[in-house]
């Protein structure tokens, strides 16, 4: 709240607060074309130049990337530091954690909450905790895909929440509960 309340403050008196990302990437940070990080991400700040990300890649709420380990500081006096990639065209559900070391390759979904304890292979989804193999990625896309009809498959119009009007709203909800899976732009 206390927060909030600053950066809207903030915002009426027209003070920008410096961008996270470009911060990170000052730091080493490597991070390709068409990547998105919604709100809460934590990328290692003090361990940056460790990670690399590549293009088309996207974070959701609340997704951890770790280069380090500091549970050693206490015993030796050090941090265990690791360089940790991720590939193109990867998705990283909300709240997932991906440890230090870990390599994650092309085409990857990754489910909300998992937590990544080991390298993932091209092609792959992965979830749960520790994140274990489901399926190949584009085998779940076709069966995904094989869901969508005109009427389960909504515009952008329906995600924008200031403009979703109850009338759009309630559509949604009836479509939900019919087919239980629908689709937004």
């Amino acid at each position: 709240m206390r927060n909030q309340l600053k950066n809207t403050i903030k915002k009426l008196l027209g003070i920008k607060s410096p961008d996270l990302l470009e911060i990170l990437k000052k730091k080493g940070l490597q991070v390709g074309d068409n990547f998105t990080m919604r709100d809460g991400c934590i990328i290692d700040y003090s361990h940056a130049w460790h990670i690399k990300i590549g293009n088309d890649v996207t974070l959701a709420p609340r997704v951890h990337i770790v280069a380090h380990d500091a549970s050693t500081w206490a015993f030796l006096g050090y941090t265990k530091v690791k360089n940790t990639s991720i590939g193109d065209r990867v998705f990283i559900g909300a709240s997932s954690i991906i440890l230090p070391g870990i390599a994650i390759g092309n085409d990857v979904i990754i489910g909300a909450g998992s937590v990544v304890t080991k390298d993932i292979p091209d092609n792959s989804l992965y979830a749960g905790n520790p994140a274990k193999y489901l399926m190949a990625t584009d085998a779940y896309i076709e069966q995904e895909r094989k869901k969508m009809t005109d009427e389960n498959c909504f515009g952008r119009e329906y995600s924008e929440a200031e403009d979703v009007t109850d009338l759009m709203k309630e559509q949604m909800k009836q479509m939900a509960q019919e087919v239980r899976t629908i689709f937004v732009k």
